[in-house]
């Protein structure tokens, strides 16, 4: 089954990045490669991706038929997404055993997800 590990920030731990010494922040990035090549050899990663600052972001609306766009970060939250793991694997423990190797597990705040296999599940 597939499951989307989801990594979300903030901006405490944005700033614990920020302060890490060179050393550290090279550690927590071999930790990243380390669970990608583990996840690639064992068949179970299907992609990651990290996504770029929220700042960056363009909201789409559709209202009257008119797509709107307006750029910025507009989640109301205090949380915000910092990247994923979509990874196919046989049970939700191992997909929690891998969200709990994302470095960002200690600093901030990982989600394990269940995806749909089809539309038809949506609508159940």
């Amino acid at each position: 089954m597939k499951y989307l590990v989801l990594i979300y920030s903030n901006p405490e731990s944005r700033a614990i990045w920020d302060r890490m010494a060179q050393e550290d922040r090279a550690t927590g990035l071999e930790a990243y490669a380390a669970l990608n090549e583990e996840l690639a050899a064992s068949g179970e990663l299907v992609v990651t991706e990290a996504l770029a600052d929220p700042a960056l972001t363009t909201r789409v609306t559709v209202r009257e038929g008119q797509a709107l766009t307006t750029d910025g970060p507009f989640a109301e939250a205090k949380e915000l997404l910092a990247g994923f793991y979509l990874v196919d694997c046989e049970t939700r423990e191992r997909a929690v055993e891998i969200a709990a190797r994302v470095p960002e597990a200690q600093l901030g705040l990982v989600e394990v997800r269940p995806v749909l296999s089809s539309l038809d599940d949506f609508l159940l």
